[in-house]
């Protein structure tokens, strides 16, 4: 069976629960919760296995913190044995407006910490992600607090079918390929 590792990144702890730099967990507790499966503490990360036809989805949280993520995704991709072109990293972006999906096969970190810490552990950025936009609507300087705040009320309204876009663009990621997957979704 093929297997792919799904890292959704994010912060643990409640503090940082509902904030937008969270969205990759938001988005596999999504896709887990759909198919009735749980997350379990184990090493680095908090870890789930999805069958979905005939592939198997390793669903990783990084209890690593953002800054650390790399640590937990390399590690998992030697436990599981699986190769860096079945990786795929759900990030937050403030380069795209709120609620786009873009999926990409490389590119660099944006400067986004988890990307970065992902780059720099694993010598490359030849991985595929996927980017989710939360938008920019901050002040100069205002960066930092706007990524680690938490959803307006009509953002969380808007969030479950992006949410749920994304959950069918990472099944169809691991079903069909990245191409085919960005074709789908990258418009939508």
């Amino acid at each position: 069976m093929k297997k792919y590792l799904i890292a959704g990144l994010g912060n643990i702890g409640e503090d940082y629960a509902e904030t937008r730099h969270n969205i990759g967990f938001k988005i596999l507790d999504a896709l887990a919760g759909a198919s009735n499966i749980s997350f379990k503490t184990d090493r680095y990360a908090d870890v789930a296995y999805l069958k979905v036809k005939n592939k198997e989805l390793v669903l990783i949280k990084p209890s690593t913190y953002m800054n650390l993520s790399g640590k937990a995704i390399n590690y998992w991709l030697q436990h599981e044995k699986i190769p860096l072109q079945n990786l795929l990293v759900v990030v937050d972006e403030i380069a795209l407006p709120f609620g786009a999906i873009r999926l990409k096969g490389k590119g660099s970190d944006g400067g986004h910490n988890g990307l970065k810490s992902i780059n720099q552990i694993l010598g490359r950025q030849d991985y595929p992600r996927l980017r989710f936009g939360i938008g920019n609507d901050y002040p100069k300087g205002g960066q930092v607090n706007y990524v680690l705040g938490e959803w307006e009320a009509q953002e969380i309204t808007d969030l479950k079918p992006r949410i749920e876009l994304s959950c069918g663009a990472i099944e169809t990621f691991a079903l069909a390929g990245l191409n085919t997957a960005m074709n789908e979704y990258n418009k939508k």
